[in-house]
């Protein structure tokens, strides 16, 4: 989902390239923010941007917010057919997934599982989101520079993941390896250095399918769990999924990816943007009844999934660039959502901004992100405990990010705990 590039050469400014020679899709520009520069460009001189050459071949870029609603919400044009990401999925390993099919039975897979995040549970969820917040935050080094990806972001998301595939609580780290084998190319640069080729990503995957293997049989037709595995294995339009182990494997790997990365990143970019503006974080403590709203803003702001691909069904026309049947078609919402003709002062970072849930961040159309409440409840949550405790979360030094063009990733992040002045 990402591809390695030589983190020693220097890249060069957006504008100092022909326009035609532009590649958004290189991971190292993402890991170096020189991607905001490159979209900007684009944003304004080439909205619907044909590169002819890159590592995955051909691809228009599609960079105004807009355009990007149009493309993510005509299904019947744009496809999501086998992969939705940039390159073309392994034809020898590609475990079909809801998100990577179109209707019908995109509806019918997604709407098997969306009881797990329905409004009536989610009620359910934010007593143990609280639970779990407040004994996470409470077991922190205070005074002391610590981790926050992995002692806060990681932990409060593998958490919750447990809890929505009702996984054996003590083996739940399995399911952010698990999230971040199937996000990562064994070539890219920063991947953990266990995972050397594609046989042994495949072979990690397949034990992630056994272990869910042994779940799926364990909970029967009469099982009355609310659980990912349980809504599966239990729904008559789904319950022969296990039949055809890549397809329950795929669907795994979207509800794990979905439920782990956006909302990590969410967080930990949160606490990093208001470092960054600490207008901000004053306004936060003035008044953290702005909680709700700044959450939509650190998810506009973060951006945690930068694009999703489409493939032309037919001829059609977008931007006024004519795009033929076969064309991939990414759309960024990494750009979208600094598109300042439609969000005012959009690279500003403001947790009181009007409207700040209209943003790509989930997408739009069939393919909106079914689980954006239980991130949002997350968040919010985290920042309500974190309000009661802390005067600070002080970032130390810069973080270190993941070298993806999907993932907008941070792999660790340093911080230190200010208490509340008494």
């Amino acid at each position: 989902m990402s591809v390695a590039h030589d983190q020693n050469t220097s890249l060069p400014s957006a504008y100092d390239l022909p326009l035609e020679d532009i590649d958004v899709s290189i991971a190292q520009l993402f890991q170096t923010q020189q991607h905001f520069e490159y979209f900007e460009r684009l944003r304004k001189e080439d909205p619907v941007h044909y590169c002819k050459d890159s590592e995955f071949g051909a691809y228009w870029s599609v960079t105004k917010f807009n355009d990007i609603v149009e493309v993510d919400s005509n299904h019947k044009i744009y496809s999501s057919d086998k992969t939705i990401v940039i390159g073309d999925a392994d034809p020898d390993f590609n475990p079909p997934m809801f998100i990577a099919m179109d209707q019908p039975k995109h509806d019918v897979q997604r709407k098997a599982v969306t009881p797990a995040v329905a409004p009536v549970n989610l009620a359910k969820l934010e007593s143990h989101i609280r639970e779990n917040v407040c004994e996470i935050l409470d077991g922190l080094p205070v005074g002391e520079t610590f981790d926050w990806v992995d002692r806060v972001s990681i932990e409060l998301t593998t958490r919750m993941l447990a809890i929505l595939f009702d996984f054996p609580w003590e083996d739940r780290r399995k399911l952010t390896w698990w999230s971040d084998v199937t996000t990562s190319n064994p070539a890219q640069v920063g991947a953990d250095a266990s995972i050397v080729n594609e046989e042994e990503r495949k072979k990690e995957l397949m034990e992630c399918l056994e272990y869910f293997m042994n779940l799926w049989t364990s909970r029967g037709e009469n099982y009355e769990g609310t659980d990912f595995v349980s809504l599966l294995a239990t729904n008559p339009d789904t319950m022969e999924m296990s039949n055809d182990p890549l397809e329950f494997l795929g669907n795994l790997m979207l509800l794990i990816v979905g439920g782990n990365d956006t909302t990590r990143n969410s967080i930990s970019g949160g606490v990093l943007a208001l470092n960054q503006n600490p207008a901000e974080y004053n306004k936060l403590r003035a008044n953290p009844d702005l909680i709700p709203n700044m959450v939509s803003e650190i998810i506009r702001w973060v951006t945690p999934l930068g694009h999703m691909r489409r493939t032309a069904l037919e001829d059609t026309e977008l931007g006024g660039k004519k795009i033929k049947k076969g064309d991939r078609v990414v759309m960024w919402y990494i750009s979208g959502n600094r598109d300042d003709e439609i969000i005012d002062r959009a690279n500003e970072f403001l947790i009181d901004r009007d409207k700040a849930r209209h943003h790509l961040s989930f997408g739009f159309g069939i393919h909106r992100c079914m689980g954006n409440r239980v991130g949002e409840m997350q968040l919010r949550i985290l920042w309500e405990e974190i309000m009661k405790r802390f005067e600070k979360v002080e970032v130390i030094g810069e973080p270190e990010r993941l070298c993806s063009n999907f993932v907008m990733g941070i792999t660790e992040m340093m911080v230190k705990l200010h208490p509340l002045k008494a």
